[in-house]
Formats: C-alpha cells, structure tokens, sequence
C-alpha cells in the first residue's frame, strides 16, 4: 500500500497561488495611491494657510516668475562663459619673457614691448596716495564688491541715461584686469559676459591686494609702456616709490584714456585730467581739501618725451612677430629693426583722422583702419583704429569683416589663370546656384559685357558666373587667396564670390600686393632684422625669409592689371585716381553699408582702407568709393611726392604724362590743405647707408686686433661700431 506522506501537491493549488500574488499586487497598489491621495490632501490643506489674495498675490506670481527667469538667465550666462572658463584651465598666463627695443627702417628708437616695461614693484611699497588716486577714478568700492560692483552699474547707467551718452564706466577693477589678462579690447556682448565670469574668478582665486597690483603692474599707460611702474619712468624720470601725489593723480589719470591724457603729448589735458582724479580723491573721502590744493596748484611737469614717437598698433603686431621668429633664438633681450616707416606712419593716421572727423557723422561711422604695404612685402604703415588710448584692439590685424566686391580679385585672378581674358564677353544675366539668386546693385542686368567692364562696373552676377565656371569653382577661389598670403580661413562656398568670407584689413593688403609684384607672393613682414643686445645679427629676413614664389601667371597678371587701371579710371574708384602714376584697385561695399573697403596699389605702394563700426551697426550708405576710395588717394598723393616712381608690371603707360589724367575732386579737397609727404630717406641713399654699414661691421675686428696690438683701449663699445639704417 503506498505511503500517504509520499504524494505529490496536486498541480490544481497553482491558480490559487496566483490569485494570492494578484490580490496582493492590488492592494498594494490601492494603499500606495490611497496612502498618496492622504498625503496630497493633507499637503493641499496645509498650503491653503499660505494662500495669498489681492496685491499679495501678484507680488508672489512676479517674484517666482523672476526667480524662475533669473535661474534661465544664470544657465544661459553660464553657456555663454564656457569660452572664458577655457581661458582660465591654466591658471594666470604668464607674461613675455621677451625685452625687445624697436628701431624703424632708419634705425631710430619707436618704441618698447615686453618686459622692458619695469621691475614689478610690491603693493606695499606703492605711496599712499597713487593707490587712493586709482581706486577714486577707477573702483571706489574696489574692496567691497566681489569681482562686478552692481551699484555702480546702476549708478554709471543712470548717469549715462541723464547725460544721453557714456560717460561713467561700469566695468570694476577687477574686471578691467581680466580684460587686461585674459581677453582682448573688442567691443561685445560675448567680451562683457566672459569679462564678468572672469572676474569673478579672479577674486574666487586672488587677494584684493594681489588683483590691485597685478592691475597696476599690467594696465596699459600710453607712450608703449606697460605698468604704472614703466609709466613713472617714461613720464617723470623717478621710482614709483618718489612720485609726488600730483604726479600721482596725472598717472591715475591714465587708466581712463592713456593717450588722450599721456602728459608728453598732451600735457593741459593730462594735467586737466589729474584734477579730476583730486576732485575725485576728495569726494570719495580719501583725501581733505587742504591736502590736494599744493598739488593743484602744482601740477606735474612730464620730461620731454617728444623725440620718439610710438606707432603703437604697429608694434603691437610686430611685437607678435618678433615672438613667432625669435621663439627658437637663444636670447630675449633683442633690437628689432621694423620695416615702418614714421613719415608714411604719419601720412596714414593723418588721412583716416582727418575723413573720419570730416565725415565720419554724416556717413554714420565710427573707426577706419589701414595697412600700407612697399613693394617688398614691408609694412610701412599701420592703423587699427582712430585712437589707440581708447581701444587697443587692432583693426587691421585681428577685426574680421567681410570684404564685400574687393574680394572679387580673387574671383577674376582665377578666372584669368583659367584661360579667360579681359576682352572676353559674358553675359550679365539673373543666375541661381542651388536656392540662391544673387542680384546686382539697383537689380538690373547688362547683357552682353566684357569682363574688364563687369569687374570696373563691379557686377555681382558675372563674378559669381566666373566662380561657378569649371577649372575655377569656390574653392579653387579660396585656396588661390590663400596663396596670395591671405591668411583668415576661408568658407569655400557658392557666396565667396560676393566677398561674404570674413578678412583682415592686412588681408586684404597682403593678397593686393601679389599684382604689383607681377605675380609673386608679397612676403609681407613688419621686420626687417633682429639683433641680440650685443648687436649681433640674428635674424635678417633678406637672408632667412625663402625666396618669393610665384602664385599667379605672368599672363593672369598682365590681364589682372590692366582691369585693376581702369578702375580708378573709368570704374567705381574715380575717387582714387592719382596725379603722378596710374594706380589699380578695387572697391568693395557689403550688405546693409555695414563695411566699406578700398584696395589699391600703385608701383611702389600697396594698400588697404575699411571703415565701418565695431557694433557692426549699418552706416550711412557708405561705399567703397566713398571715404576709403578718398582716404587711399589722400595717402597716396603724398607718398608718392619726392620718390623714384615704380611701374606697375606689364602695363604700357604706367606713368602718364602731366596733365594726361585728371585727378577727381573729392569732398574733402575743401575740407583741408593737401599734406605733403615728410622728409625721409631716399632708397638710393638706404643702399648707401646698408653699404657703409657693411664696410664697417666687416673692418671692425681689424680695427678691434690694431688696437689690441698697440696696446691701447677702445673708446667706442662694440655694439656701437655697427650703425643701423
């Protein structure tokens, strides 16, 4: 008989099983949605204790919606500084280590960059009063804040709102510093926030006494020097530590505009401007009355600085040359000889100082810049805006606008190297490219042109026409640029044609020089020969530069010239044409009149003019041929006065005879007398000069080894025997 106990559970007690997980399963649901509806019922009656009505209602629902915006605000202001947080990975960057003295082509002092600004001196050697002088102008609640000063904001914008302009800054020492440090002076949204983040981290990892004086070691302070240290040198001839506070207060004055109120220049607006650093002293309560008025009623006296002359936008960028060159040379204290010219420096701020102030309120325009280039690829002149104490920020090195229809050569010299000539026809008729239809100035067409006309009328159409064609294309376009020496990277697209590429002022000059130079490259360089403090030669670009390479065909540029003449001539550039030479260019307009560009050459002389405003706000329907077409032909006029005329290659009658052209009135023929080109020296007598230096740096061992023989001691110091042109 079989035992009970051994039998198998019968199957048929699964289902029951099941029915226990389900029931389960349900009622644990039911208590958590039970146990959840309590809770939202017993959170919903105790909220009705803060409900509010009326007035206090809507004081409640803006305060959350301005918290909530605030918080999407942050978040956005957080993206926004991710580039400036980059910045900061590194810790501080480290100053230069170089110590360069700049010579210009003659061999005369122009200026210093580097650590030849001074010694940096410690906080608390500083006198008490240059401190208080900066910190009234500058930052008064400098040791309040952390980084951005909120009330001053809003006391500097109500301020500028009474006043219908700027006239009181918001910015906060510390951000001035981080601006210094870590960012450059173009004028932005995306610079502001980035300067704001930055100051924040400034103070996050700095002491207020390490942030005063890394701001007073590194601030710019006129006459191309760097520090309030460099500047009591240049100014007074003394220590920081022994400045007077007179001499104080003019220094503090600085930080606004350095070259506005640089006291070897302008010495009653420097010393105006110190009052108001006393004035400022006083109210800020750092000072009596009684302790300012000696120094009012004896201002500072600067030492007489006016033999040198700085181009400071110049050197700016040579300065970042000398550093690319001599970054494998074994010395750092050096003499650079620069290719600038201070005669021809001088002729270029006087004619975009001299249209900007005639017209720049008419046309709605605020900053123009230029780049003047010799046949040699040397950059004999330099400017990167209207004033340089105000914004340091370069111009015609770093701004990039788009060059509008001087791009076009490009375009044309490709069209050329493809087998196209001058008199060839086109025809002038509506074109689209994938979606886009790009249409001429007035929307009009031509018809059957030839090409030399399409490029002086500066037709949109036939330019993107040549750019489309086989054997040409967009980006054989912009590698062509490239090799002209343009060196923004360029979009190789359908629109390239029209000039929608950004580029620089110096860009622009660089790939222009090619023509002149009958198809090699320009070598463009700002300088000329880089000596140790010894005055051994280490570098010297006519023996270490590679020879010049030939970008364009002899026949692309013959054609490229004789359409580039006819320009000035017959074209959009009669405002350009010149009494001595014939001259090529080519003008060049943007959409909305946000930049207007003229580049030009000549056969001596290759340049590039851009006005327009840094907020990139439309002009007043300014053209190319308009104030840079009128600031070329200002310049050029006078540079060519006193000077062998060079031809430009290939062209029959590079140079007319008197009277053959007629040069065109411009508005600002009555606006002012004609300048004249200063005195300088001639290139005949250069290669004289070059000679003689020659002769001497090959006899002075042979002098130095006779008077070792004889027994007698040299007068004359070796760096001195050689003489610089």
């Amino acid at each position: 008989m079989p035992n009970l106990f051994d039998r198998k559970p019968s199957p048929r007690r699964s289902p029951t099983r099941l029915i226990e997980v389900d029931a389960w399963v349900d009622s644990t649901l039911w208590r958590a949605v039970h146990g959840f509806s309590s809770a939202w019922e017993s959170l919903t009656v105790f909220s009705r204790r803060f409900r509010v009505r009326g007035f206090n209602r809507v004081v409640v629902e803006l305060t959350c919606e301005a918290m909530t915006l605030g918080v999407a605000g942050f978040v956005l202001l957080l993206l926004l500084a991710q580039p400036a947080m980059q910045k900061t990975v590194n810790g501080l960057p480290e100053q230069a280590d170089f110590s360069i003295q700049f010579l210009d082509r003659h061999g005369n002092e122009i200026g210093r960059r580097g650590i030849l600004k001074a010694n940096a001196v410690p906080i608390d050697e500083l006198p008490d009063h240059f401190v208080k002088a900066v910190l009234a102008t500058e930052d008064r609640r400098f040791f309040e804040h952390w980084g951005i000063d909120f009330l001053g904001l809003a006391r500097a914008v109500g301020e500028n709102a009474r006043a219908g302009g700027v006239v009181q800054g918001g910015s906060t020492l510390t951000q001035q510093l981080a601006k210094n440090v870590f960012l450059s002076n173009e004028r932005s949204l995306e610079r502001k926030v980035n300067e704001a983040f930055l100051a924040l981290w400034l103070e996050s990892h700095l002491t207020k006494r390490e942030i005063l004086g890394m701001y007073l070691d590194r601030a710019y302070m006129g006459g191309g020097t760097n520090g309030a240290a460099a500047a009591a040198e240049f100014y007074f001839g003394k220590n920081i530590r022994d400045v007077s506070l007179a001499e104080g207060a003019m220094l503090a004055g600085l930080f606004k505009a350095p070259t506005q109120y640089a006291p070897h220049k302008n010495l009653p607006a420097a010393r105006a401007r110190a009052n108001v650093v006393l004035s400022a002293m006083v109210d800020s309560g750092f000072m009596t009355e009684g302790q300012v008025v000696a120094a009012r009623r004896h201002p500072a006296v600067a030492v007489d600085r006016s033999v040198i002359q700085s181009p400071d936008y110049f050197l700016d960028f040579a300065f970042e040359e000398v550093q690319r060159v001599a970054a494998n040379l074994p010395q750092r204290t050096l003499v650079a000889r620069t290719t600038v010219d201070m005669g021809l420096q001088k002729l270029a701020d006087e004619s975009v100082d001299f249209h900007l102030r005639q017209f720049g309120k008419s046309y709605g325009v605020e900053e123009g810049a230029m780049a003047v280039l010799d046949d040699d690829g040397g950059l004999v002149a330099l400017v990167g805006g209207r004033d340089y104490g105000l914004s340091q920020f370069n111009r015609a090195t770093r701004a990039l606008r788009q060059p509008g229809s001087s791009f076009k050569a490009y375009v044309y010299a490709a069209a050329m190297e493809n087998g196209h000539k001058p008199t060839d026809f086109v025809i002038d008729r509506p074109i689209t490219v994938g979606n886009w239809s790009p249409q001429n100035y007035g929307n009009s067409f031509a018809g059957r042109i030839q090409i030399q006309d399409a490029m002086a009328r500066s037709l949109n159409t036939v330019a993107v026409q040549l750019s489309q064609e086989k054997g040409v294309g967009p980006g054989r376009v912009a590698a062509l640029a490239k090799s002209f020496g343009v060196e923004t990277p360029l979009r190789g697209d359908k629109t390239i044609a029209l000039g929608t590429n950004e580029v620089t002022v110096l860009d622009q000059a660089t790939g222009y020089s090619v023509f002149p130079a009958g198809g090699l490259a320009s070598h463009r360089h700002a300088i000329q020969q880089i000596s140790g403090a010894d005055g051994t030669v280490l570098w010297d670009a006519n023996r270490d530069m590679p020879p010049r390479a030939r970008v364009l065909s002899e026949e692309a540029t013959k054609s490229m010239n004789e359409m580039f003449v006819r320009i000035p001539e017959v074209g959009t550039a009669r405002r350009a044409r010149l009494s001595m030479t014939r001259a090529g260019g080519k003008t060049g307009t943007t959409q909305g009149y946000r930049d207007a560009w003229f580049v030009g050459f000549t056969g001596n002389f290759t340049a590039a003019v851009w006005y327009g405003n840094d907020s990139f706000k439309p002009t007043n329907k300014l053209t190319g041929g308009g104030l840079p077409a009128m600031t070329w032909q200002r310049f050029m006029e006078a540079a060519h006065q006193g000077i062998e005329l060079r031809p430009i290659p290939f062209i029959d009658d590079p140079i007319p005879a008197p009277g053959s052209i007629e040069v065109a009135k411009t508005e600002g023929d009555e606006g002012g007398p004609r300048i004249a080109r200063p005195e300088t020296v001639t290139a005949s007598t250069q290669k004289i000069l070059a000679d003689i230096e020659t002769m001497l740096a090959a006899t002075q061992p042979i002098v130095a080894e006779k008077f070792a023989a004889a027994g007698a001691v040299s007068l004359v110091p070796p760096a001195a025997v050689t003489t610089r042109r």
